[in-house]
This record gives structure tokens, sequence and C-alpha cells, in this order.
């Protein structure tokens, strides 16, 4: 799908949203537009996809090992870091990332923002986990895993 073609059904998504006086009407009559994949599901199809075991991502993104199994069964619901720390692990680039983070319902990457410059710039150069953390320290800003929310 190209993005004019996605903009455009985004606007119309936005009008039809505005003209419709019952949400459930509106879900139901867009049923096969609006996907609202759980977020463990989507996980497990981004590891299905690269071939990657959801362990190995758990390992490579830094995080904790029962609480990570618990974001992959879904469990638990990950703060925005945790989903940028899954997306070094899953070796994402910043499309997915800022996929993934909508997938999780947390809000995007902002290059604006000191923090999240530094972070996009390590997805774009293909850094790791830990490499993004040394990075975010030599900038003084908080290391991922460190802000909660």
């Amino acid at each position: 799908m190209n993005d004019s073609h996605q903009k455009s059904t985004t606007s119309q998504f936005f009008q039809a949203l505005r003209e419709t006086y019952h949400l459930d009407t509106f879900f139901q009559a867009n049923s096969g537009m609006v996907d609202f994949p759980e977020f463990s599901d989507y996980l497990g199809e981004i590891c299905n996809e690269k071939g990657l075991i959801p362990e190995h991502v758990v390992l490579a993104a830094g995080i904790e090992r029962t609480y990570g199994h618990q974001l992959f069964n879904g469990t638990r619901k990950p703060s925005r870091d945790k989903v940028i720390q899954l997306a070094f692990g899953l070796g994402l680039d910043v499309e997915q990332t800022q996929k993934l983070l909508q997938a999780a319902g947390r809000s995007t990457l902002y290059p604006k923002i000191k923090r999240d410059a530094a972070i996009v710039f390590c997805l774009y150069h293909q850094k790791d986990f830990y490499e993004t953390q040394d990075i975010l320290y030599q900038l003084g800003v908080s290391p991922l895993g460190s802000i909660s929310g």
C-alpha cells in the first residue's frame, strides 16, 4: 500500500469517526480495515518472520528473562522503554520500531527529543542494545529501562 493510499484511508477513517454516533457501529463497518493485534501476537509474528527465538530476543534486548517471557505470552504490558529494548533485540529498523511502539500503544520516537534522536541514530546505524546504552550514557540522558511508562 503506498503512502497516498494509506493517508487517504486514514483521512477516511477520521471522517467516518467524526460522522459516527456509535463506536461499535464504526468498528463493525470497518472490521476488515481496523486491526488491533495483541502486542504479544505481533511479537510472535515478527519472531516467526525473522526466524528468531523469543529467549534470544529477550537476552539481546537486555530484559530480565521472566519479564521478557511475560511480554511474549501477553501477561505483562510493556513500558515504552521495554518496547524499544525489544526492537533492538529483534533487530528492527526505525520504521519497524515505530510500528512496534504503536502496536504496544506507546508513543513513537520523536527525533526532536535528544534521547529519542539518539535511539533513532542507533537504530539507523544498527547498534545493538548495549552499544545504545553506552551512547545514551555518554550523552547524559536516561538509559533504556530506567524510565517507566
